[in-house]
């Protein structure tokens, strides 16, 4: 008798195991989705980040005309919103530069817009000898949008424009290092934290 019953705890405690390393391989498999890049960073950089960030940045403005200073910024409850929704799309859109396996741009493609910009060859070489400072720009860029979208909860036409700056310099600081790494460009010793 104590035979079937020293087999049925077996059982209990292989199907135990069984059980467990089944949810594991499931967690394993939910922890870490695989990822399809299919846009480069270029075109991640064109079609979302530059609109994106623009109308953040153009949300708020002083304009100087013959009839005085006319300031802009957004002032009902939709027009905010509206500036929210492209600030939380950067921010987001920040994530997508960190995906592995993402091309620069695709072959053929020119990402030299100026002479002093290294080509999509040279950049992922950069950025593959650097990856830690790349994904710290691609981390300021979210957190500065972030800083944006408390200014716009705020309603604070003032905050949104420094943190609209503070965009500015976090892509500019991520270009100066990958894209044009020789060109002399201002540094933004705020951004490093020294």
């Amino acid at each position: 008798m104590k035979r079937p019953h020293g087999i049925i705890l077996l059982s209990i405690l292989v199907f135990s195991m069984l059980t467990t390393l089944s949810g594991c391989k499931q967690q394993d498999e939910e922890k870490d989705p695989p990822f399809k890049p299919a846009a480069s960073v270029q075109e991640i950089m064109l079609s979302i980040i530059d609109p994106n960030a623009d109308y953040v940045w153009n949300a708020v403005s002083t304009v100087i005309t013959s009839a005085g200073v006319e300031e802009h910024s957004p002032q009902t409850d939709e027009e905010w919103a509206t500036v929210r929704q492209h600030a939380l799309t950067l921010a987001e859109a920040s994530n997508l530069l960190l995906i592995t396996g993402r091309k620069v741009a695709h072959d053929g493609a020119e990402t030299s817009s100026h002479p002093v910009e290294l080509g999509a060859e040279h950049i992922e070489k950069a950025i593959a000898r650097d990856r830690r400072a790349f994904i710290a720009s691609a981390n300021l860029l979210h957190d500065t949008a972030y800083e944006a979208i408390t200014a716009i909860d705020q309603k604070n036409p003032e905050e949104l424009m420094r943190a609209g700056e503070r965009i500015q310099q976090a892509c500019e600081a991520c270009h100066a290092k990958f894209w044009y790494p020789d060109e002399k460009t201002p540094t933004f010793p705020h951004l490093s934290g020294s």
